[in-house]
């Protein structure tokens, strides 16, 4: 049977993206739910392990990371300050899910970040609306800030009440993982809006380039067209692991269990193979 009818994309997505002339495979896999319960060594040995090839590179997504490292957070655990309840009526919603825009991902962003930092980031917002800037808050609260995410309809259970924060040293568990796998991985953060690599495991290829195999958020899941809540995928259909594949160089992509439009948990997982 050939690779192509064993691996199937996950719906509305496409198995092969072409880069710079170059075809790659995005392969889904599917993985159990990631808890904090589970070692991400264990998660990629055993839903991976067998899957990659000489030259693979595998992708997993930062929510899954996160959550094995007990950084997602119970609603019920953050107690927001007023500070906060302030500071989040002000966060413009957009597509790409709830952000900072409600008290506790806010209050998270706070401790994550710094009171200072954040304050100093809502006026440089403020002063980069009066130029008709945007994103400029994020710039400088950076990527721990930007990464947060809170629960929205149709995440999986037990995390559609859960806030899960940016995974603790992204490079640093890439080559951890790259150890145990013996195999390259990245840690992303991708979704219909665009792709962000967090951390890799080596200098080759660049992290821009792995963004363009990415770009079209393999993952699957997508923004609803009425609003800024995703897609909501069946379970049996999600895919957060995946491994891509092409002719000169493979790469396999474990995408974690969470795929997210910043948000939504998901139960699978992509190789990426050139």
């Amino acid at each position: 049977m050939s690779e192509e009818t064993i691996y199937t994309a996950n719906p509305g997505k496409q198995l092969i993206r072409t880069v710079d002339g170059v075809d790659y495979q995005r392969i889904p896999i599917k993985t159990h739910l990631i808890t904090k319960a589970d070692r991400m060594e264990d998660v990629v040995l055993q839903y991976a392990g067998d899957k990659m090839q000489e030259g693979d590179i595998l992708f997993i997504s930062e929510k899954a990371v996160a959550c094995t490292q007990s950084r997602a957070i119970p609603m019920e655990d953050i107690k927001p300050r007023k500070l906060a309840v302030t500071l989040s009526r002000y966060v413009t919603k957009t597509p790409a899910g709830i952000g900072l825009g409600i008290p506790e991902t806010m209050e998270m962003a706070l401790q994550e970040c710094g009171t200072l930092r954040i304050l100093f980031a809502a006026f440089c917002s403020v002063i980069g609306k009066l130029f008709h800037q945007r994103g400029w808050f994020y710039i400088v609260a950076g990527p721990k800030a930007r990464g947060i995410d809170g629960p929205t309809e149709g995440t999986i259970p037990p995390y559609d009440h859960y806030v899960v924060l940016t995974p603790d040293d992204p490079n640093g568990t890439a080559r951890k993982l790259d150890t145990a796998l013996g195999h390259p991985v990245a840690i992303v953060d991708i979704n219909d809006l665009g792709a962000n690599i967090l951390g890799f495991s080596q200098k080759e290829p660049t992290m821009d380039q792995l963004a363009k195999v990415l770009g079209d958020n393999p993952l699957g899941q997508r923004i609803h067209p009425h609003g800024h809540h995703p897609q909501v995928l069946n379970q049996s259909q999600q895919r957060p692991l995946s491994c891509g594949r092409s002719d000169p160089l493979r790469s396999c992509d474990l995408s974690g269990s969470f795929l997210s439009l910043d948000t939504l948990f998901l139960r699978y997982h992509t190789i990426w193979r050139r």
